[in-house]
């Protein structure tokens, strides 16, 4: 009887392994469109690089993802990452430079206080162990993802509760 589960085993590994494409499996590029986001204030552009792409996405799950899952701010369910709160903050964060500054010294919505002892960034690093690591590259790969998620996921980035 034993034998007989043995040899199922064996088998299905087997045909588990057959089945298994002997090509790597590639993920879908996105494409220069997609991969375009804004720079700065001054209305600029960027293309994010596949590599850039993808340091963002890893980076921001395992720093940021804690309190921002799916683009939503979980200590604060009226502020999230999607396009509309970003570009109604002060300043607005609509932007690659402004993301990346916000990161290294956040404010408030309004832009009057400092929030860095509360929220993770390069200022307070010394009480956010993850951000001690990060380099200017990885920020604006960071915030690279952060602006591309709208076109990727559309309006569940930042949609709250019911997508997530």
């Amino acid at each position: 009887m034993l034998k007989k589960y043995y040899l199922g085993f064996i088998l299905g590994l087997c045909v588990s392994f057959l089945s298994y494409p002997s090509q790597p499996v590639q993920a879908v590029e996105l494409d220069e469109d997609i991969r375009t986001v804004p720079l700065d204030a001054k209305g600029n552009t960027t293309v994010l690089t596949n590599e850039q792409v993808k340091r963002g996405k890893r980076l921001f799950n395992s720093t940021c993802a804690v309190c921002h899952t799916g683009g939503i701010t979980k200590t604060n369910p009226n502020v999230g990452l999607d396009p509309e709160s970003l570009s109604l903050a002060t300043p607005s964060r609509d932007n690659i430079e402004s993301l990346v500054s916000f990161i290294k010294s956040p404010k408030t919505y309004d832009g009057l206080e400092s929030i860095a002892e509360i929220h993770p960034s390069i200022q307070s690093a010394d009480i956010f162990p993850k951000m001690r690591t990060l380099t200017d590259e990885d920020l604006f790969a960071i915030s690279g993802h952060i602006l591309l998620q709208p076109k990727v996921v559309s309006e569940k980035w930042g949609g709250g509760k019911i997508y997530y």
